[in-house]
């Protein structure tokens, strides 16, 4: 019988020097921590020192007197209980809470129904609607908000103007800024027009990898569009749905630019929300601990929104597996 021979594996010689029974371990360098050393270091510098600064002003003392001496006198939590039996301060939170629920709750469903449509038209239609979407979108925020107080001025306006051609002489000359609701709705309208282009071209490029076979196989079993959309399009893009949402909420809630040139935050308190009430709070009195304080309070509203909505999401991510 032949003798078969058994191959052994070829023997890897250890360097000179390394003791034995031990494999060589890979040399560790620090050059990609050095790589990504000033990143980080601009990240600390900021976004955590002005929050940690901030956090500090708020647990001291702190008015114009301080300011400039530099000596301001530890209090501990007594601005957050000043702050926190305002009764202004609830009210302006709860403004804000409908505020931020009005613009996103407008903007998640006018960016899904142009994202939709964008995704149904053809290629020349497709490439107008991208455009107008980004050019929309790269606006300066004070230039819309400008040409937003052009559009409803008492007397120059085009809105007005319009109106009055209609046939509603009511309008003639009308004070929009002058009236809380309609300032409101105002600012609400421009937030909307200002952040629909993002959330739009995000969720349009997301249907575009859903696979076509998909929608083919809900049509052939019978189902409408409204049920396609439910049970194909939404759990397929559920993560960009909660990354855009989340986004917006942050966005809406720390809104701040277009209120401050529009009506810094008037008539009386109408348009006034919580970033606009800490900047009002530590300019008009030169109390900078209680604005402080109300940022940390604004930071931590906001945070408690994002906590709830993802755990609600997880629950049903969970409940779907």
């Amino acid at each position: 019988m032949p003798v078969v021979r058994e191959r052994t594996a070829p023997r890897t010689r250890l360097p000179a020097g390394a003791p034995p029974g031990r494999r060589p371990r890979p040399s560790h360098s620090l050059w990609p921590y050095a790589l990504i050393a000033p990143a980080i270091g601009g990240m600390l510098y900021l976004l955590v020192y002005p929050l940690a600064r901030a956090v500090l002003i708020s647990l001291q003392d702190f008015r114009l007197r301080q300011l400039i001496s530099g000596d301001a006198e530890f209090v501990g939590l007594r601005n957050y209980r000043t702050l926190l039996s305002d009764p202004r301060f609830w009210e302006v939170a709860g403004r804000t809470f409908v505020f931020m629920a009005v613009n996103v709750a407008l903007i998640m469903v006018i960016a899904t129904l142009v994202a939709l449509m964008t995704e149904r038209l053809g290629r020349g239609g497709r490439t107008a609607v991208l455009c107008a979407l980004v050019l929309a979108w790269a606006m300066p925020v004070v230039a819309a908000t400008t040409v937003f107080q052009w559009l409803f001025h008492s007397e120059f306006g085009i809105v007005n103007w319009s109106l009055t051609s209609l046939g509603f002489g009511s309008f003639d000359r009308y004070p929009w800024f002058a009236n809380g609701t309609a300032a409101f709705v105002i600012l609400i309208l421009l937030i909307v027009w200002q952040s629909v282009p993002f959330a739009a071209v995000t969720l349009y490029s997301a249907l575009t990898t859903v696979p076509a076979e998909l929608y083919e196989s809900a049509r052939l079993d019978g189902a409408s569009a409204v049920r396609i959309f439910r049970s194909v399009t939404f759990p397929m893009l559920r993560p960009i749905f909660m990354l855009v949402f989340s986004l917006e909420v942050i966005w809406t809630f720390k809104a701040f630019v277009q209120i401050w040139v529009m009506t810094r935050g008037g008539p009386g308190d109408a348009t006034t929300i919580l970033p606009v009430y800490a900047v009002q709070t530590a300019l008009s009195g030169q109390r900078y601990d209680l604005g402080s304080a109300a940022s940390m309070v604004t930071v931590v509203l906001m945070s408690g929104v994002l906590v709830l909505y993802f755990r609600q999401m997880f629950r049903q991510e969970d409940e779907l597996r």
